[in-house]
C-alpha cells in the first residue's frame, strides 16, 4: 500500500481523528442497510446489517459477499464501515456488517459482551453466511475486529478456505499487550482511552443489572483505562483469568504463521493504539500473510486529498487485494460447496 498522507494531516492522532470526525465516507449517497437479527447458541443475538442498493438482498445473489467485522465500540455506521460499503458498491459486491454483541444499538442478552479474540463468535457468523451465501466470501476486520478475524483464520487453519476465500486486518493491535499499555498512557489516555470507556463502563453496569453478581460493580467504577476495565470486566466474564491472561492468549501476533489462506495484515507506523516496535516483519508470518506498514495513516484513518479529504483510499486498496485473491481462488476452482 503506497499510502502517502495529506501535508496538511501531520501525524498520527490528526490521521487518526479527522478522517473519523470529517472526511467524506463514500461518493454520493450514504448507505441503506437491511436489518436481521440472528439468534446465537447460547440464546442470545447478534444483529447483522446488509447493504440494500435498490435491488432484492444481494446476500442470496452469486456474487462476491464483503464481511466486514467492526472495532471497539464500532457498528455499520462507522466511517469505516460506511467506505466499505461504498466500495462493495461500486464493485456490485454483496456486503454484511455483523455486529459484536452490544453494539447495534440494543444491549444483548447474554451475560458477556464481545473481546479481541472471539474467533468463536467469528467463525458461528462467517459459517452462518456460507450457509446463506452462493458466491465467494472475504472478511476484512477493523482494529478488534481485526485481531478476532485473524484469530478465526489461524485456528481454522486450511479448513478456512472453505469458507473465505481471503481476509484482511486493518489497523489491528495483533499485539494485546502493546496496543494496550500503548491507549493507556499520555494523549491516548485523556482522549481515546476516555472516549472508549464513556461507552463501555455503561454498557457493562446494564449488563450488571441484567446479570447481578456478574463482576464487582466498584471496581468497574474505578477503572480509569482499558488494562484495569478488562481486568475487571472483558477477562473474566469471557473466561479469562485477567487482563495478561486475555491480552495474551487473544493477540494474534504469535499464531500468524498458522494461517493458510490469503490474509492482509495492514498498520500504519504512525498508529497512535499500536506500537510500530511491536508490529511483525515478514520472516515472522507465515507464506500466506501479506504486510503492509505504511509510514503514515493513523488508526483507521488514511485519509487523502485536500480538506476535508476522504476515506476511500484504503478500502479501495484493501478491497482491491481481497478481490485479486477471490479471482485467484475462482480461476483454481472452488473450495466450498
Amino acid at each position: 500500500m503506497n499510502y502517502v498522507a495529506p501535508p496538511w494531516l501531520p501525524g498520527g492522532n490528526l490521521q487518526t481523528i479527522w478522517p473519523a470526525l470529517y472526511a467524506r465516507r463514500v461518493v454520493g449517497e450514504l448507505p441503506q442497510y437491511r436489518r436481521e437479527r440472528w439468534t446465537t447458541r447460547d440464546a442470545d443475538f447478534i444483529d447483522v446489517d446488509f447493504l440494500v442498493d435498490g435491488d432484492p438482498p444481494l446476500v442470496s445473489a452469486p456474487t462476491t459477499l464483503l464481511v466486514l467485522f467492526h472495532g471497539l465500540e464500532g457498528s455499520s455506521a462507522s466511517h469505516y464501515a460506511h467506505a466499505f460499503a461504498d466500495f462493495a458498491r461500486a464493485h456490485q459486491m454483496a456486503y454484511a456488517v455483523p455486529h459484536f454483541r452490544g453494539c447495534s444499538g440494543e444491549l444483548n442478552l447474554g451475560p458477556r459482551a464481545y473481546h479481541s479474540g472471539d474467533h468463536e463468535e467469528i467463525g458461528w457468523v462467517l459459517q452462518c453466511l456460507r450457509q446463506q451465501h452462493n458466491g465467494p466470501i472475504v472478511a476484512v476486520g477493523v482494529s478488534l475486529g481485526g485481531n478476532a478475524l485473524l484469530r478465526w483464520a489461524q485456528e481454522m487453519g486450511a479448513a478456512a478456505s472453505a469458507v473465505a476465500s481471503a481476509v484482511a486486518a486493518v489497523s489491528s493491535p495483533i499485539d494485546l499487550a502493546a496496543g494496550g499499555h500503548a491507549i493507556g498512557k499520555g494523549f491516548n489516555r485523556l482522549v481515546y482511552t476516555r472516549m472508549f470507556l464513556n461507552t463501555m463502563k455503561p454498557k457493562a453496569l446494564r449488563k450488571l443489572v441484567q446479570h447481578p453478581g456478574l463482576f464487582d460493580r466498584d471496581a468497574l467504577l474505578q477503572a480509569k483505562d482499558l488494562y484495569a476495565f478488562d481486568n475487571v470486566f472483558t477477562a473474566p466474564v469471557h473466561g479469562f483469568k485477567n487482563t495478561e491472561d486475555y491480552w495474551s492468549r487473544a493477540s494474534a501476533k504469535p499464531h500468524l504463521r498458522s494461517i493458510k489462506i490469503p490474509a492482509l495484515v495492514v498498520n500504519a507506523r504512525n498508529d497512535p493504539f499500536v506500537p510500530a516496535s511491536s508490529l511483525p516483519s515478514q520472516h515472522e508470518v507465515g507464506s500466506h500473510v501479506t504486510l503492509w506498514q505504511p509510514a503514515h495513516g493513523g488508526h483507521v484513518g488514511f485519509p487523502h486529498g485536500r480538506p476535508p479529504a476522504h476515506v476511500r483510499a484504503m478500502p479501495q486498496a484493501v478491497g482491491n487485494w481481497l478481490l485479486h485473491h477471490v479471482a485467484s481462488a475462482t480461476h483454481q476452482g472452488p473450495t466450498h460447496g
